[in-house]
């Protein structure tokens, strides 16, 4: 039953192992061990909340959700994401950045810290969003009914989860981006940056729903 579950991720996370040893050496299959442990330990919450989800769906979405669900999630934020934004943010191609994240790294770190106000107010916004939506909804278990039923109230003001993520990437966008920290140690300003990201944030965050 176990390997029948997890037989392909106990495969991937081997060739992983495997890739991670013949590409950086022994460094290379630490670091990798650790992201590995890493990233399961903080999917553990995920699961409990797609096990929600996947309960109220017949099997044929169940198998849409943890097949292409799990492709963008795993591969795409993690793999295909980071290598777009640099691409993007550098205006180089992505097979010129993918060789740069393996053969320049120094350069890639470079890249990869400029574009870090466009990757936190993209995901600082959808992750918010989530947060928001959460708190303001409406369940028939309350943990804390002192709290939760004014939150509910709340919630069923139209646009209130938007509004809010909105006004909070105005105001970050005002204040931090603003002074924003770039490799070298030099600070610019990142407004616009942080506004345009923050703003798509919150449009696939929207589409996603």
């Amino acid at each position: 039953m176990l390997l029948k579950t997890f037989g392909w991720s106990f495969a991937v996370t081997a060739l992983g192992l495997i890739a991670a040893v013949l590409y950086g050496g022994w460094a290379g299959f630490g670091v990798v061990a650790i992201l590995s442990i890493l990233e399961i330990s903080v999917s553990f919450d995920n699961a409990v909340v797609n096990a929600g989800i996947l309960k109220k769906m017949n099997a044929f979405w169940q198998k849409i959700f943890l097949t292409v669900g799990v492709l963008v999630a795993v591969f795409g934020m993690r793999l295909v994401f980071p290598v777009v934004i640099v691409a993007v943010s550098a205006k180089i191609g992505p097979i010129e950045a993918v060789q740069l994240a393996l053969d320049e790294q120094d350069k890639y770190q470079q890249l990869v810290t400029d574009a870090h106000p466009a990757i936190a107010a993209f995901g600082g916004m959808f992750l918010l969003m989530i947060f928001l939506d959460f708190i303001f909804e409406d369940r028939d278990f309350k943990w804390l009914a002192w709290l939760e039923r004014p939150l509910a109230k709340l919630g069923k003001i139209d646009m209130l989860s938007a509004c809010i993520a909105l006004v909070v990437l105005v105001i970050t966008s005002m204040t931090f981006a603003t002074n924003a920290h770039q490799h070298g140690g030099i600070h610019v300003d990142k407004a616009q940056t942080v506004l345009i990201s923050g703003v798509l944030g919150l449009i696939t965050y929207m589409i996603v729903g």
